[in-house]
């Protein structure tokens, strides 16, 4: 399991450091010994403009300036909301999950969230559900939680759209990571029986299931558009009739 979430973030890692560069012909691979600057003209740590770059909301372009060395130097800048979703919108839609196929019905469960709240997802009476499955050791998994509280926040002051993530790990170890990792989705523990019921292997996965109990779309892994699709899925279905 754990070899499957570090081949996803590797391969996340991948198409982020390509969507973020294919508007450049012949640009040279970026990786960890890139010189990367700020618009400020600071030298950011690999570490950090990879994470910004992990958010979608940043981009890499050249800097036309190189290092005494003759080094290549770039230059990382946020993008505006108008090229977000112009990116977003010409990235390929993120794979679909194996285990919830778009159109089909949503075979519903009953469940309790680690605060005792409790939810019904065999009878959803018009509201829409987000779910994510993960895990704490999961590396892709911890760095979307910060985007995914930002989509939680959008519609918080929507109860018909409900927001759950189940967890494989137990309540204690959850306690203590949401102490320093605040995670904002309604959080289910030792989820791994609902994981294996829908037969879910690769993490993190994603899915949308709309008022009519019918999957809208899922995904498994993450990649720089997935929160977009979420979002947009939500919004699809709080639209339709």
């Amino acid at each position: 399991m754990i070899k499957t979430a570090l081949f996803i973030l590797l391969s996340f890692f991948s198409q982020v450091v390509f969507s973020q560069s294919s508007n450049t012909q012949n640009r040279a691979m970026l990786d960890e010994k890139s010189i990367v600057r700020g618009e400020d003209g600071m030298v950011y740590p690999h570490e950090v403009w990879k994470k910004l770059l992990q958010t979608g909301k940043f981009s890499i372009k050249s800097r036309n300036t190189k290092t005494e060395n003759g080094q290549q130097e770039w230059v990382i800048y946020e993008l505006t909301a108008e090229h977000r979703k112009a990116l977003m919108e010409r990235m390929p839609k993120p794979m679909q999950s194996d285990s919830f196929i778009a159109g089909e019905k949503f075979d519903g469960f009953k469940t309790s969230d680690i605060n005792g709240n409790k939810f019904d997802l065999k009878n959803t009476d018009g509201k829409i559900i987000v779910l994510n499955f993960w895990f704490i050791n999961c590396p892709p998994c911890k760095a979307e939680i910060p985007e995914l509280n930002e989509l939680t926040e959008a519609y918080k002051e929507n109860n018909n759209v409900i927001f759950i993530a189940i967890a494989l790990d137990d309540r204690y170890d959850l306690k203590d990571f949401l102490k320093t990792t605040p995670f904002n989705y309604n959080i289910v523990n030792s989820g791994r029986s609902f994981a294996e019921r829908y037969g879910v292997k690769s993490y993190p996965t994603h899915v949308v299931i709309d008022k009519t109990g019918t999957i809208k779309f899922s995904t498994l892994g993450l990649a720089t558009n997935t929160i977009a699709w979420i979002k947009k899925s939500i919004d699809e279905s709080l639209a339709s009739n």
